[in-house]
């Protein structure tokens, strides 16, 4: 299938082939949005098997995650099923995809969402978190973290993330 050699770059086949798809583990995505989640082919076991559990903007304030395809990419990876041409690494895994990033803008808040993202995916009891943000230059140059500041104590996303890997 198309995802073979993805698939197998990380051994998933070994799971896959032991029956394990990622059933009874919930998952929250913290990203810039899911565009079209809820309609694309590559998801409709998820969405048919209710396996989207919730959803949440922290940038607008709703539950409306339809902004950006970065996140959608990043749930295909995990959760896609289109049979016989791609399969992701946990298609039958529970997803809460939560919007942390305003992709047309880099400010500090987005680490405060980021943050707020995980505590809300600790609160729903998830297993895993999964998230490709990362936070080092923003839009006005006086906030960027210096490189003594990337030593994962110091900025907020890193505190979060700290905190969130020392609650399990």
């Amino acid at each position: 299938a198309g995802s073979f050699a993805e698939v197998n770059l990380h051994n998933a086949q070994f799971l896959h082939n032991v029956g394990l798809r990622g059933q009874g583990m919930q998952i929250a995505l913290l990203d810039a949005g899911f565009t079209n989640y809820a309609t694309l082919r590559s998801f409709d076991s998820i969405n048919a098997n209710g396996q989207i559990l919730g959803t949440w903007d922290f940038v607008s304030g709703n539950t409306d995650v339809n902004d950006h395809n970065h996140g959608m990419e990043c749930l295909s990876i995990i959760s896609a099923n289109i049979p016989g041409q791609f399969i992701g690494k946990a298609p039958k895994a529970s997803f809460y995809l939560y919007r942390t990033e305003d992709a047309a803008t880099e400010y500090p808040i987005e680490e405060h969402n980021w943050a707020c993202g995980a505590e809300r995916a600790d609160s729903a009891g998830v297993d895993v978190i999964s998230t490709s943000l990362g936070y080092t230059q923003f839009d006005n140059a006086t906030l960027n973290h210096t490189y003594a500041d990337m030593n994962g104590k110091t900025t907020m996303a890193a505190m979060a993330a700290t905190m969130a890997a020392r609650k399990g």
